[in-house]
């Protein structure tokens, strides 16, 4: 592959998004946590649950180490370090039995995904900022690639369910095909010369505005609260009798479908709405949870899940590409590492602040959707000022 036509190559394109595989895969285990309430005497639900929940504090501190990492060794080496510890610690749980160790295992997990989560964002400008098209349809196929990677782990823990909880983390293993092509196919210098090449020191000081601060206050809500269909779903299901836990992983398998051809699709949908994006990805994430948490049957919980897939692969991508727009210059990666810092901190402590309010599954799903109606009419005001304001430009 020439230089030149690097972002236009195909096997560079599949490369340079497969490190987004594992950036949703985390939450993928929640469906064997049934199964695991009775592996651990002595710890109680909360405990058991965290273990879905803590790689998210693991990468926070992987997304704040991450920039220290690159200076010193460059981009390439520190995605390459990233993806063996995810390697290493994700299937870690499969040969242990006590709970203290596989916690451990999962905080390192979601250390490793760190070093390489903002890199996995903010490169993609780095190759297609030139073009706006290409860049927002980069960035709905980068979403795609999470969702895509935790379709996969999905559909595969719903059979690796039926041999044991252990079998389940056998996922982790989809790393190594991963990490053979990112080595091969993405050219990146390994050295820290890149983060010099603007030339003065002034201009290499990355900085941050108000939008990207709102931006970053935004997504730390809408995972807090969407985080409830990851860890609240399993419980309602064999709450209401509504399946089993295989059936809840391959729905949630389906769920993650639904999100690539709408992530795929959203650089032509972005072409045609623009703005309106916004208020309609998150007015279907509200119906969607509404659904869920009202469902009398398998069926209208797989209804739910599917407006829901739609409404986040419309929703999500719309606030990196606003991300996008809003960063000051050569500050992307700065602005994508706080975003994805406070993402992870609402997701990692989701399950605490839900369970403050109820320990019913039910009402935690409610609780989303009530939040998630309100950020719609918040997305309608702020279509509206955007618009008089293009009237007003125009």
């Amino acid at each position: 592959m020439k230089e030149k036509n690097l972002p236009d190559h195909i096997l560079f394109k599949i490369s340079l998004l497969s490190i987004s595989i594992f950036l949703m895969m985390a939450p993928a285990i929640a469906p064997a946590l049934p199964l695991m309430y009775h592996a651990f005497p002595g710890v109680d639900k909360a405990g058991v649950e965290m273990l879905s929940t803590i790689p998210n504090i693991g990468i926070v501190i992987g997304l704040l180490i991450s920039p220290f990492l690159i200076k010193l060794i460059g981009e390439k080496p520190t995605i390459i370090i990233g993806l063996l510890i995810t390697l290493l610690a994700g299937t870690f749980p499969m040969y242990a039995t006590a709970y203290m160790p596989i916690l451990i295992s999962r905080f390192l997990i979601g250390a490793g995904i760190g070093l390489f989560n903002s890199l996995a964002v903010s490169l993609i400008p780095q190759f297609y900022s030139s073009n706006e098209e290409k860049l927002a349809t980069m960035v709905g196929y980068q979403n795609v690639m999470g969702s895509l990677g935790a379709a996969v782990a999905s559909f595969l823990i719903s059979w690796l369910l039926t041999i044991s909880w252990h079998a389940a983390f056998a996922i982790y293993f989809l790393v190594i095909p991963v990490l053979i092509l990112f080595v091969l196919f993405v050219p990146l210098p390994s050295s820290k010369q890149p983060l010099n090449k603007q030339g003065a020191a002034r201009k290499e000081k990355q900085t941050i505005n108000k939008k990207v601060i709102l931006i970053s206050i935004l997504m730390f809500f809408i995972f807090l609260f969407y985080m409830p269909m990851s860890f609240k779903i399993p419980a309602l299901v064999v709450q209401e009798k509504l399946g089993t836990v295989s059936e809840v992983s391959a729905l949630t398998g389906v769920l993650n479908l639904v999100g690539i051809p709408i992530g795929a699709s959203f650089g032509f949908f972005f072409k045609r709405l623009h703005d309106k994006i916004f208020p309609l990805g998150f007015s279907l994430v509200a119906l969607g949870f509404f659904l869920i948490a009202l469902a009398g049957n398998f069926l209208m919980l797989s209804g739910g899940c599917l407006i829901l897939g739609v409404g986040f692969g419309l929703g999500v991508p719309y606030m990196y590409n606003w991300l996008d727009w809003s960063a000051p210059e050569n500050s992307i990666n700065l602005a994508t590492t706080i975003v994805l810092v406070l993402v992870n901190i609402g997701c990692a402590i989701s399950p605490m602040i839900i369970n403050a309010i109820t320990p019913s599954a039910k009402m935690g799903l409610l609780i989303s959707a009530i939040f998630f109606t309100c950020f719609s009419l918040y997305a309608v005001l702020h279509y509206l000022r955007v618009h008089k304001k293009q009237k007003v430009t125009a």
